[in-house]
């Protein structure tokens, strides 16, 4: 019978991973709605959450600013003037009824891996902590805002997005304090990176499942996302016999179905997470239904494929049901794969806690390294998020966990500056 590894964090681990979770309650309050976290881009809870996270950066050793997108950063040079640099973090924005570590954990630990990596003095390569401000895209419903901003792939068409209350992208960074004008300015030189690392709880229940409280992302998913009108028409409910009928709401709810039969048959992820109808009255047929569709998968031609069922599903449940169902793409993101360089870093700091046979996990849930992964190389390390639950107040990462993330995360630090 082989040895259970034993897994155990260091002192110093502990004592940070304690002070990280109680920085995650602390921001856990600042929220637009009382009882339940948001915050959303470019809101009053944005810069003021970038004002706490910025305190503790400067009180790390860190040197702080906020970019022309509104991301925060904070800097420890290297030992040289011309040392490449490495980036650190995740983001610091929230869905609606968000839960308070998803994102916010990266940051912080990456925070505390930085003051503990240069207590001693630099590195060999300058450590950089990016707090990304709009990951999610709850605001305007662009996801990986902040994190395109650095990797200089803005695209000027984001400008005339607007929030639920009809504010524009462009009024709403004026209203910030930033000049659209100067967005680009928070792009990063590629020629100076030397990768970006990420940690983040798995938004999944596989470490769970294995025992195990930390792994090693191998890839983040490939994406896109449609909005889709079902138009058909609205009349009477009484007067109308089902053969007269146009019903785009039932065409909706058919089509719905369908993403997940052809999802789960492929292997895919796709999901409908809204949909709205009008006229909206108990005594009309409905004449228009509008629902998003989430579509994921690890590789582009494999999403692709399945997308092209799925608008040939669509199709057919239209011309049965006599209502016109077409969809709009919204959002694309290629499938990013983790540098093998990076992932053995990682791997070596998950080794370093105990662990003899780190697990590999492929990402399917989006995040900004996807937006790095365009202009370096990129890895993540997961943590265990018990029941896999996240986007939800009941999502949780343990301060145990958390210190053994630490202990890795310095580790794999330490590797990829050659220290």
């Amino acid at each position: 019978m082989s040895a259970v590894p034993v897994v155990s964090a260091t002192e110093l681990a502990s004592a940070d991973a304690e002070l990280v979770a109680r920085w995650c309650d602390e921001l856990a309050t600042v929220s637009a709605e009382p009882g339940r976290i948001t915050r959303v881009y470019l809101s009053p809870e944005h810069a003021r959450v970038n004002a706490v996270v910025g305190r503790w950066m400067q009180d790390a050793g860190l040197s702080t600013w906020q970019d022309a997108a509104g991301n925060l950063h904070g800097r420890v040079d290297g030992s040289t003037a011309d040392a490449p640099v490495l980036l650190l973090g995740s983001h610091l924005d929230t869905v609606v009824d968000a839960g308070r570590y998803d994102g916010i954990v990266g940051v912080l630990m990456a925070i505390r891996t930085v003051a503990r990596l240069t207590a001693r003095g630099p590195l060999p390569v300058a450590l950089e902590v990016i707090a990304f401000s709009d990951e999610e895209g709850t605001r305007f419903g662009k996801a990986l805002l902040g994190s395109s901003a650095v990797a200089g792939v803005w695209d000027a068409s984001w400008w005339e997005l607007q929030d639920g209350d009809g504010v524009t992208l462009r009024d709403a960074f004026a209203r910030f304090g930033l000049d659209p004008d100067r967005v680009g300015e928070a792009a990063v030189d590629p020629a100076t990176l030397v990768g970006y690392l990420e940690a983040h709880i798995e938004q999944g229940p596989y470490l769970e499942q294995a025992g195990q409280a930390l792994g090693v992302v191998t890839s983040i998913a490939s994406a896109r996302r449609f909005t889709v009108e079902a138009v058909g028409e609205a009349r009477h409910a009484g007067g109308t016999p089902y053969e007269r009928r146009h019903d785009a709401l039932l065409a909706a709810a058919e089509a719905a179905l369908a993403v997940e039969r052809i999802c789960r048959a492929s292997q895919h992820v796709g999901t409908v997470g809204t949909m709205t109808v009008e006229p909206g009255a108990v005594n009309v047929v409905p004449g228009l239904a509008r629902f998003s569709v989430d579509l994921r998968g690890e590789f582009d031609e494999g999403r692709d494929r399945v997308w092209e069922e799925i608008t040939k599903a669509f199709t057919l449940i239209g011309e049965r049901r006599g209502v016109a169902v077409a969809p709009t793409e919204v959002h694309r993101a290629p499938a990013v794969f983790c540098a093998p360089r990076l992932m053995d870093a990682v791997r070596a700091g998950i080794e370093s806690t105990g662990e003899t046979e780190p697990m590999r996990l492929f990402s399917r849930a989006g995040h900004d390294a996807m937006s790095l992964g365009l202009v370096t190389d990129v890895a993540m390390l997961f943590l265990r998020n018990p029941d896999g639950i996240s986007h939800h107040p009941d999502e949780f990462v343990s301060t145990e966990d958390i210190a053994l993330g630490l202990d890795a995360l310095a580790v794999a630090v330490e590797q990829v500056a050659g220290a």
